[in-house]
């Protein structure tokens, strides 16, 4: 059996190594555009910030390892045209400018996203940046050393993540963003507005409801950011806008969603036989909603590789879909979410009711009872749970994944009162924080009077 690959980030390396072990007789060929591969892009922020010393513990594996596997990597090599049902490809050596073409049985498309850059005037200038890979980091390590004010723009997980670490090395910091809130994807305003508080209260600029409109500079460097309303005086631009499908080799070829999303089924093969797809470059089946939707996350990306090589003969393994479960720390706060915030419920037509407890989450008789907020948002015909979010200066971001199992079993609020937890002093309280939300959420009970005889 011989097998291409297309990319080699956290869908695509998760995919080479369990087909390699799978499958120790297939001939594996991996391509791969960029000099390294399976960086932990979610990591960037954490490199930016000096807190990870030592970039190589952002890889979770190389060409050597792979070579191990009896895979061959031909880093630097970019595939230029996919013949699906022909069942072959084009690609160019980029040190070399050789085209060669290839074949295969199967294909595995891993190719990921990238970010979304806008066409504003001035976007060519030097020291506007994207963040999206290793060489991205390293440009935005060394730009921010001999920048004093750093400008922003996309207030998503990775923005405020960057805006945290320049402002804590030190930096003038100002964060944009077209909506009126941070985060609102990810969280509803309960949280975002204490958020946005923790940001200001560190000195951070939110120029928030405002869409970016040009850059100015001079001597071909950016020096301003013009917005709609109003303009910032930056040495350093980093745009993290959002992130698009990299699937133009497959377009008219596989069923996309309209942003070009690779459609998959359960088993991760696409609507051509013998091409699969995992990862950024996919849609994914998002179980609170029951429809395909984008949501590029590491987790994701891996399952889909790992489901990808157990499916690649046969239909062994489905995929259970996702409940698009995330978390960030943000200064003090540990904050997580499952599924969809109110605000999305809304969005998709849902009509939802929410239940949201704001306790200790351990007995007060303790040396230390962090306050916690919690919300659980619900479909109010079923009372099915269909997204939750939490946060707190102790660390309880575990409990939305147990949510996430909860959203994935189509299990209600009322059941939640109910779920058998632990109690511990140390960790908790007799009824769990979860199992209190429930029990908040529960209706009254109709008593009626004994018939009269």
């Amino acid at each position: 059996m011989k097998i291409a690959v297309i990319g080699c980030t956290h869908a695509g390396t998760a995919a080479i190594v369990n087909t390699a072990k799978l499958y120790p007789d297939a001939t594996i060929t991996v391509y791969e555009r960029n000099d390294n591969i399976s960086f932990l892009s979610c990591g960037i922020a954490l490199y930016v910030g000096g807190v990870v010393k030592d970039p190589d513990g952002l890889f979770y594996s190389s060409p050597n390892q792979l070579a191990e596997l009896g895979v061959v990597t031909k880093m630097l090599h970019e595939v230029t045209s996919v013949d699906a049902a022909g069942h072959k490809l084009q690609a160019k050596n980029l040190k070399t400018g050789e085209e060669f073409e290839d074949t295969f049985d199967k294909l595995i498309v891993t190719t990921g996203s990238w970010p979304v850059v806008p066409k504003l005037e001035g976007i060519e200038m030097d020291n506007i940046l994207l963040c999206k890979n290793y060489n991205h980091s390293n440009t935005i390590i060394e730009k921010a050393k001999h920048a004093k004010r750093i400008t922003v723009v996309g207030a998503g997980y990775i923005g405020i993540e960057l805006v945290e670490a320049f402002q804590m090395n030190g930096k003038e910091v100002t964060l944009i963003d077209s909506v009126d809130r941070i985060l609102n994807k990810y969280l509803d305003p309960e949280f975002t507005d204490a958020i946005e508080e923790t940001l200001t209260g560190h000195g951070i600029k939110l120029a928030l409801g405002q869409t970016v409109q040009k850059f100015t500079g001079e001597n071909g460097k950016v020096n301003k950011v013009i917005t709609s309303k109003g303009e910032f005086e930056t040495d350093l631009v980093i745009l993290c806008i959002g992130f698009r499908p990299n699937t133009e080799l497959l377009k008219g070829q596989v069923d996309m969603l309209p942003n070009g999303a690779i459609i998959v089924d359960k088993y991760m093969q696409t609507s051509q036989k013998d091409v699969f797809a995992a990862g950024d470059s996919c849609a994914i089946h998002y179980n609170p909603t029951g429809k395909a939707a984008y949501i590029p996350l590491a987790t994701n990306a891996v399952r889909m590789g790992t489901l990808v090589a157990r499916n690649l003969v046969r239909p062994t393994t489905p995929y259970m879909g996702t409940q698009g479960t995330s978390g960030i720390k943000i200064y003090e706060q540990n904050i997580a979410g499952t599924g969809l915030t109110e605000a999305s419920a809304a969005d998709e037509g849902l009509v939802v009711e929410a239940v949201t407890l704001e306790d200790a989450y351990r007995p007060e008789f303790m040396p230390t009872a962090e306050k916690l907020l919690l919300k659980v948002i619900y479909e109010q015909a079923t009372r099915r749970i269909v997204g939750a979010q939490v946060m707190s200066q102790a660390d309880l971001t575990q409990s939305i994944n147990t949510i996430s199992v909860c959203i994935q079993n189509n299990m209600t609020v009322d059941e939640l009162a109910f779920v058998d937890f632990f109690f511990q002093p140390h960790y908790n309280k007799p009824w769990n924080f979860l199992n209190s939300a429930g029990l908040q959420a529960l209706p009254p009970v109709e008593v009626k009077a004994p018939a009269m005889v």
